[in-house]
């Protein structure tokens, strides 16, 4: 099919949401999967891919709109694939996480979900992020309607995300939605100011320009991390931009630079430089402070994640007496919000840095009953690690989107807990690590958790306990 002419289709209706926010319409029986559009919407398309049971399409004329549709709040919707749902109702957005969650377990991991609990939305739809990390372009989007207008191109820098499927085109963005002020404020000023002074923003595709990244955190408790990434060093155009940033935004508590000469954007392996403040933020949860660095993973949404890590620990069902290993436990967050519930918790985690912070996060909160290892999960926990720390009463699974490898599964099954609880950000994973321990476990609890409004993204927390 690859080889015929790929058809245009016209007035084709769009019926429901597939499991990656892709959106399904059928055409003489076959599944046509179509972006940014909703269920209800009546569209022309043309098929650019081609397989022996779907087509993928993108469309080419909105004919009838959805009764569903609500107007995007953001300016840069439809460009930038940020908040690819923005056209739908909250409400929807909801039934259909939900309904994502129920079909990949049940149709990946056969499971029996007469328990599942309706998905916990979140409160803030909105300025929701804790995090963002804009890219500094000498390629600018070029936008339809610069082009239909006619507009000279006198600017060819931004500042802002880079466009789906292509990794040298960024976006510039005016406004983004999803964090809280300073951020706005703090990208503007800093593109205003490279630009007046002649600041080159990188080509990634020829390796040059000095600007690359600007990573900007904020906390629950008011503090702001912000990171400027250099592609080299040229001392006097740093130190005069991190001082304006320090001079205009007194409000930033870290301000940190990085000097990357590696040809990606990752910063894992580069050395941060404290330039003014501290070189870490607080953020608070329950009470608990919890330090994040730079390098730090904390869920980026972090009044949502209060609510995830209540129903991990509910799920869990501590009463003091139990010891509970947290795999991939990141910076320790989970490990450390349940201590005070169990007798003893160990964390194990990949990135010795994460290791390193959760081990700082039990001691400033005065923690005293939890073990921090890292290492590579299947090379870590093994016979012996569970005869040095103790036959877990309780795991608490939290992995990458890829899951879990089937080496931890065999030796979660050698150990076996009396309770699992699985926390991912990909049911699919999900449902497959399930069935890998189905003839040991079984499935109580579902609860879905939306962590990302206006995404496709979905967390979900299982309860099995041991037959």
């Amino acid at each position: 099919m690859g080889r015929k002419r790929k058809p245009a289709i016209e007035n084709l209706e769009i019926v429901d949401v597939a499991a990656e926010g892709k959106a399904i319409g059928r055409y003489n029986d076959m599944v046509v999967f179509v972006p940014q559009v909703i269920p209800g919407d009546v569209v022309n398309i043309q098929v650019n891919k081609m397989r022996k049971n779907y087509m993928e399409g993108f469309v080419t004329k909105l004919v009838t709109p959805s009764p569903l549709r609500v107007t995007p709040f953001c300016q840069h919707f439809g460009v930038c694939g940020g908040c690819k749902w923005q056209h739908l109702p909250y409400e929807l957005q909801l039934q259909y996480k939900h309904k994502q969650v129920v079909d990949q377990l049940t149709r990946i991991g056969h499971i029996d979900l007469s328990e599942i609990t309706p998905i916990l939305g979140s409160e803030k739809i909105e300025n929701y992020r804790n995090k963002l990390e804009y890219t500094f372009s000498s390629k600018r989007w070029i936008t339809i309607e610069e082009v239909q207008a006619g507009a000279e191109i006198n600017q060819p820098n931004a500042l802002g995300f880079h466009i789906p499927g292509m990794f040298d085109k960024v976006l510039d963005i005016e406004k983004c939605h999803l964090q809280s002020e300073p951020s706005n404020a703090i990208r503007l000023a800093v593109r205003d100011f490279t630009l007046k002074n002649g600041y080159e923003f990188f080509d990634i595709r020829n390796q040059v320009g000095l600007m690359r990244n600007l990573i900007i955190r904020t906390a629950s408790t008011g503090e702001v991390m912000v990171i400027v990434v250099f592609y080299y060093e040229d001392e006097e155009k740093r130190i005069a931009l991190l001082n304006h940033l320090k001079e205009q935004f007194p409000q930033i508590t870290s301000l940190q630079y990085i000097i990357n000469t590696k040809g990606n954007d990752s910063i894992t392996d580069q050395e941060v430089v404290t330039f003014a403040g501290k070189d870490h933020i607080i953020e608070e949860m329950e009470g608990l402070k919890f330090k994040v660095g730079p390098k730090s993973f904390y869920q980026t949404n972090s009044e949502q994640a209060y609510v995830l890590y209540k129903v991990t620990r509910d799920f869990a069902g501590l009463t003091g007496n139990e010891v509970v290993y947290d795999l991939y436990t990141g910076t320790g967050t989970i490990a450390n919000f349940v201590a005070s519930k169990a007798k003893k918790v160990v964390g194990v985690e990949y990135v010795p840095e994460a290791i390193e912070d959760a081990k700082v996060n039990s001691d400033i909160n005065g923690i005293a009953n939890t073990t921090f290892y890292a290492g590579d999960m299947k090379d870590v926990l093994n016979d012996r690690f569970i005869a040095e720390n103790g036959q877990p009463d309780v795991i608490i699974l939290d992995p990458p989107r890829a899951g879990i490898h089937e080496d931890v599964a065999n030796t979660i099954l050698r150990a076996m807990p009396k309770r699992i609880v699985y926390v991912s950000c990909n049911p699919a994973t999900q449902a497959r690590d399930i069935a890998l321990l189905a003839h040991a476990y079984e499935v109580k609890k579902v609860q879905p958790v939306d962590m990302f409004p206006h995404t496709h993204h979905v967390e979900n927390v299982v309860l099995m306990d041991r037959k």
